[in-house]
């Protein structure tokens, strides 16, 4: 079976490669369980400070699943129900990574690509790139697993749009709609990849792993408990908070530490 899941790791960054160049990075269950196992894996890699996740070669980030394999492991209710299990996992597993994760965007992101990238942190593509759910046109829908992502970057609206036009969308209406957080010229899409994880990574680990859960409560809307409150002021007892306000003084560059 082709298609595999790759993890590079190059100090305080991980980079997760979805490999499948022949199938346009198409994702098997095999690949969205190897997904899973990753970012449950770097999750508890307390020295990491960025995860980077992309498509290898530059025609697509993902494709979404791999339709060939559906008569195999998605041909009636029970297979999709155990194949769900595998894309929710990953898909939660991005979601829950407490490490900043920033999708790196070439080429197609349609289906199941566009699903895992909407629960990335960031998202940067080229003018190239495209975007899209046309789920409808197999006659499936995305589960409420699967929506989840989907509506907190476009909305309700935004996408039931998506979904029942089933269009695929360029770059510039992806930003304009919220899918991105910005467009890069190819020629500089590397260089500008690297920026984002260096700046990034020169932040201090602590505080943008506490942004990453504040984040998360307020979008889950639940009440705020006396003990969460309280958990927005524990950054002053860390050492990252004496080195950043002391290098700040001083007008030096801090060198956090994460603790």
């Amino acid at each position: 079976m082709s298609g595999t899941i790759r993890v590079e790791r190059a100090g305080h960054v991980a980079t997760v490669w979805i490999d499948n160049v022949a199938k346009r990075n198409a994702l098997n269950q095999a690949m969205w369980i190897a997904v899973g196992d990753a970012f449950t894996a770097l999750g508890e890699d307390t020295d990491l400070r960025c995860i980077v996740i992309r498509g290898a070669g530059t025609e697509a980030f993902g494709s979404g699943a791999d339709i060939e394999e559906f008569s195999t492991v998605r041909a009636d209710l029970q297979q999709a129900r155990a194949f769900a299990r595998h894309t929710h996992r990953a898909f939660h597993a991005v979601r829950d990574c407490p490490v900043p994760v920033l999708a790196a965007i070439r080429g197609a992101c349609v289906g199941g690509g566009l699903e895992l990238a909407s629960f990335c942190d960031m998202r940067i593509c080229t003018p190239d790139s495209r975007f899209g759910v046309p789920v409808g046109r197999l006659g499936a829908v995305l589960a409420y697993p699967e929506l989840e992502g989907l509506v907190r970057l476009v909305g309700a609206n935004g996408a039931l749009e998506v979904l029942l036009e089933g269009r695929v969308v360029g770059a510039a209406e992806a930003l304009a709609k919220g899918m991105v957080n910005r467009v890069v010229d190819a020629a500089a899409f590397d260089t500008e990849i690297e920026a984002a994880v260096q700046r990034i990574c020169a932040g201090a680990p602590l505080s943008a792993r506490w942004h990453k859960k504040f984040i998360a409560k307020l979008r889950s809307g639940q009440p705020l408990t006396e003990a969460e409150l309280e958990e927005g002021y524990a950054c002053f007892e860390t050492e990252d908070y004496v080195i950043g306000y002391r290098t700040f003084l001083s007008k030096e560059k801090p060198s956090f530490v994460g603790r």
